[in-house]
């Protein structure tokens, strides 16, 4: 895209609690609930698009969560009890009982809803293979690494090329348990590479935050086969104006692309999904001005929220989104 500091989304928002009763109400038929489906779609992709981000998705608007819908979908899985992840949100944990297969693309008929409607850019994002299996119960395969790399060729590729044959451009991996366990790094760099092997679409990679404070995932992460880095930034920065160090002290991982030489994109979280504060636009510009100066290349910083805002209100998340475009538009102005 030619244009600085392109704005994009992550992934999932809020669904709001007329959508819930519908799909909720067992006395409401299948077609309703088709219908309840594709309207919450086609709202949030217009309300994305009204934010002003340059690439849009429909806040996961048919996904129960990003691992339980996907489980759901595979076979060789079987649903098991629930487990609670971040923001005191819970998703549904699964045994995985056979050999996973793929049953089909479980993402192709959203996708096409989104590409018919949408009026920019298109980014769909797909849950990666290692956390796939780092969040199951694995009794059937004699280890991990066999549970992640049979995800990685038989389920996720045949994936990824049904969304790239169906015109799908921009591709986001999720893999927010990769920074989770250091030693398998390797692991998950592999896997992911085994992905994504053969599938025509630019592919980026969106990585949560640990204690490690992404440190561990290099080297190795400079052998991924993606074009940019998705990463989180904004929930461990100070709420403070200005360029230098002390107030941008979030973004210092940035360093870690510069002592190793990757001159890939960077998708800098600017917006923080566990406050319900609304971060002003001038802070944002600041974020991304520090963020330029870094990478040593405006050109290479993509603009997001630091994960999906399913866990704020809609009316905070589309206030978070509109003013991440506004300092976006501010940081354009101003020449480093």
């Amino acid at each position: 895209m030619n244009k600085l500091y392109p704005t994009q989304e992550i992934g999932s928002l809020k669904k709001p609690e007329w959508f819930l009763k519908i799909i909720r109400d067992k006395r409401v038929s299948e077609e309703a609930k088709k219908a309840a489906r594709d309207d919450l779609a086609y709202l949030n992709i217009r309300l994305l698009e009204d934010c002003g981000l340059d690439y849009v998705y429909d806040g996961e608007a048919r996904r129960s969560e990003m691992y339980e819908y996907v489980v759901k979908n595979v076979g060789g899985f079987k649903v098991a009890g629930w487990v609670r992840s971040f923001d005191n949100r819970y998703y549904r944990k699964a045994r995985v009982v056979d050999k996973v297969t793929y049953l089909g693309p479980y993402h192709l008929d959203e996708f096409k809803f989104v590409a018919k409607h949408a009026r920019r850019m298109v980014k769909i994002p797909v849950t990666g293979p290692y956390t796939l299996a780092d969040w199951s119960y694995n009794e059937y395969y004699q280890s991990k690494e066999d549970l992640v790399f049979d995800l990685a060729k038989n389920v996720l590729r045949p994936l990824l090329r049904d969304l790239s044959s169906a015109g799908a451009k921009v591709i986001q991996i999720d893999e927010p348990a990769a920074t989770t366990h250091p030693k398998e790094t390797r692991l998950f760099v592999e896997a992911f590479n085994e992905a994504v092997a053969g599938v025509d679409a630019k592919i980026t990679v969106h990585l949560c935050y640990s204690g490690n404070q992404y440190r561990s995932l290099f080297p190795d992460a400079l052998d991924l086969k993606c074009s940019q880095f998705t990463l989180e930034f904004a929930n461990r920065d100070t709420t403070r104006l200005g360029l230098d160090k002390e107030s941008r002290v979030g973004y210092q991982a940035l360093n870690l692309f510069k002592e190793y030489g990757d001159k890939r994109e960077v998708g800098v979280g600017v917006v923080d999904v566990h406050v319900d504060n609304i971060e002003p636009p001038e802070l944002i510009r600041d974020r991304l001005l520090y963020a330029a100066k870094v990478l040593e290349d405006p050109n290479r910083v993509y603009v997001n929220p630091d994960c999906g805002l399913r866990t704020r209100s809609r009316a905070v998340a589309f206030a978070k989104l509109r003013n991440l475009c506004l300092g976006s538009e501010l940081a354009r102005n101003i020449q480093l």
